[in-house]
């Protein structure tokens, strides 16, 4: 008796299709950098056809900003898994884990961070003043407002100024520094994050 053998898909699911793309553009962007990577060489990293690459992207700053929407992605579950591991009252650990995740998170992906952001041939700024990291922080900042952790101004504008605040610190260390100290780099941010939000650091 013959055994029913599972036919393998002819067509992948167009989830994992674009993931594809998404990775091999990746891939390029990091080898040689967003203005020389041309579409033929992502869907020739992909395998798949140049018709197909048009079927999830309209363009090269699409999946540029494809990817620099899964980054922040990224970014923020790392974030919100360090601050919801801190008890519900602990409003100071909850910020300092935010300064902690940040740093961590920066730090390990800066490369891939610089030239997603800053690598291409149109820079945006729209991410440092409206992401959703930014709405994180500002959600995080006005809850504790309404449970009298802190008291701050505006929370929109103070999570826009730590937010800014976390770009230029790593870049500073990064910069200035043979091998950045992230204990220590966490440690400057914490303070400047208590700072602006009126607390006292210790």
């Amino acid at each position: 008796m013959r055994t029913a053998t599972k036919l393998r898909p002819r067509t992948k699911p167009p989830e994992e299709r674009r993931e594809e793309l998404m990775k091999a553009a990746k891939r390029l962007f990091l080898e040689q950098g967003v203005g020389p990577t041309t579409i033929e060489q992502i869907t020739s990293g992909a395998d798949v056809a140049k018709g197909t690459f048009y079927l999830y992207f309209s363009s090269k700053d699409d999946v540029l900003a494809a990817l620099r929407e899964r980054f922040a992605q990224d970014l923020l579950a790392g974030i919100k898994t360090a601050v919801t591991e801190k008890p519900d009252e602990d409003w100071k650990g909850k910020l300092a884990a935010w300064a902690a995740a940040s740093v961590a998170s920066y730090l390990e992906s800066i490369r891939l961070h610089d030239i997603l952001f800053y690598g291409s041939p149109h820079p945006t700024r729209e991410g440092l003043v409206n992401n959703i990291v930014i709405d994180h922080l500002a959600g995080l900042l006005q809850a504790g407002v309404d449970a009298g952790a802190w008291s701050i101004d505006e929370a929109r504008f103070t999570a826009v100024f730590m937010f800014n605040g976390l770009h230029g610190v790593v870049e500073f260390a990064s910069t200035g520094e043979k091998r950045v100290n992230q204990k220590r780099l966490t440690h400057r941010l914490e303070r400047l994050c208590f700072r602006a939000a009126g607390l006292h650091h210790g």
